[in-house]
């Protein structure tokens, strides 16, 4: 003590060095408390955190509430300690005391933020589905902003010592500009709001929307962009009010029912469309999923031709190859284990063209899965493509370079004939061209 006194004795002549050399113990007062609240407070109350069987308090201790709370101690230190700095000119103490208010806001508002971040840390891990259903995050955004901007207002009243209603009349003045500002903002929280009120999105949806090229899993939601992670992993970011004025594809349903759609069309070459004889129909009954068709449209023909009996056979009706392999490939789903049998299931005749007669199967797979999926997909077009022959059929394919090439070679034998006639089914029932009659 006597120490200090003389060396309080020996700068009191100097005015500039006692104001220094007190502003100098005062920062280090400071700087001791901050030093003190995060070693040992935050120390103490960190391992009791710990401790505790909860969980709520660790997401608040690890989200740094009281750190940034804790940065407010050496403002206050400021604050009070400027009034008993001597010689301090009356202006400059003022504005320091002002600054270290400004300060103490400040860690204020970011401790809240840091609460909010919490709150939202909480609420996902009590109750993921619900939280994955109507996520909170665009709200929490928006009261973060909310709160920043009443922490810079409060900022600003303390440094020029006015009154934050003062401040706060004047932003109707500048309506028009914030709006301007914050149109985004604005857009996109009436997005948020719709887009939780109607169930539109949720964290896990597979969604499609070409113009941004997103297609993929939804990731994340908030307020200004939704994160869409697509199969080819990148991540791409839309808009949020995008997904309330555009229009795009939502997955769940598909992953709700738990069915897939196939729907994907076999060409038929329509040179082998024909009628079956009886010997052929004959041979089609070795096949027990048509026998219920053959044996109905037996009846039914029989009823129908021997009410027309004595007409031209072309008054009669028969059987034809695409329409038993039609009745063959609908059976032959139904009877699939991996096939959807509660949801839409179709085989129909698409309208001919250039490329053939597509018919097209619609159905639904038994599972979501994609890899499942496609699996099951190929499957089907297997065994249809491999049957197609057993019923005279023959799927189109455009002319490749191994036709040219034999065409070539039969055209060079001289022979002039085609390799096969057409009208007889694939090349397993082709026959040779007939050889030119000649005249007597």
């Amino acid at each position: 003590m006597d120490t200090l006194r003389a060396f309080y004795d020996s700068i009191l002549p100097h005015p500039w060095l006692l104001l220094a050399t007190t502003l100098a113990v005062l920062a280090l007062l400071a700087w001791l408390a901050d030093l003190l609240t995060h070693r040992l407070l935050l120390r103490v109350v960190g391992g009791l955190v710990r401790r505790s069987p909860m969980k709520w308090d660790d997401i608040l201790l690890g989200r740094g509430i009281l750190r940034r709370l804790a940065h407010a101690v050496p403002a206050l230190i400021f604050f009070h300690g400027v009034a008993v700095v001597p010689g301090l000119p009356p202006v400059a103490a003022q504005l320091l005391r002002n600054l270290a208010a400004a300060l103490i806001v400040l860690a204020i508002a970011q401790a809240i933020s840091a609460l909010l971040r919490a709150i939202q840390d909480v609420y996902e891990q009590r109750d993921p589905e619900r939280a994955r259903v109507r996520p909170i995050k665009g709200y929490l955004q928006v009261a973060r902003i909310v709160l920043y901007l009443i922490a810079a207002v409060l900022m600003i009243a303390v440094l020029i010592e006015r009154s934050p209603v003062l401040l706060l009349s004047g932003v109707g003045a500048l309506a028009a500009v914030l709006m301007l500002v914050f149109k985004d903002t604005l857009l996109s929280l009436v997005a948020n709001v719709q887009i939780s009120s109607n169930d539109m999105v949720r964290v896990g949806d597979w969604i499609e929307m070409p113009k941004y090229g997103a297609d993929g899993d939804v990731i994340d939601i908030a307020l200004h962009v939704v994160k869409v992670r697509n199969w080819d992993k990148t991540i791409t970011t839309i808009p949020t009010y995008a997904l309330v004025s555009e229009s795009f594809r939502n997955w769940r349903g598909m992953q709700e029912v738990g069915g897939r759609r196939i729907k994907r069309a076999l060409p038929i070459d329509q040179s082998t469309v024909r009628y079956l004889g009886d010997d052929e129909v004959v041979a089609l009954r070795r096949f027990t999923l048509l026998a219920p068709y053959l044996d109905a449209k037996a009846a039914e023909l029989a009823a129908w031709n021997a009410a027309r009996d004595g007409q031209a056979p072309v008054n009669l009706r028969r059987l034809t190859n695409i329409g038993c392999f039609r009745a063959y490939a609908l059976a032959w789903l139904r009877a699939h284990p991996r096939i959807h049998q509660a949801m839409t299931l179709l085989v129909r005749q698409l309208p001919p063209g250039p490329h053939g007669l597509p018919l097209e199967i619609y159905c639904f797979t038994a599972t979501t899965a994609w890899g499942e999926y496609e699996g099951i997909q190929a499957d089907v077009f297997d065994h249809l493509l491999a049957i197609l022959p057993e019923f005279g059929l023959r799927a189109y394919q455009a002319p490749s370079g191994a036709d040219v090439v034999r065409i070539g070679a039969t055209l060079r034998d001289g022979s002039g004939a085609a390799p096969f006639a057409v009208g007889e089914g694939g090349p397993d029932t082709a026959r040779p061209a007939p050889e030119p009659q000649r005249s007597e």
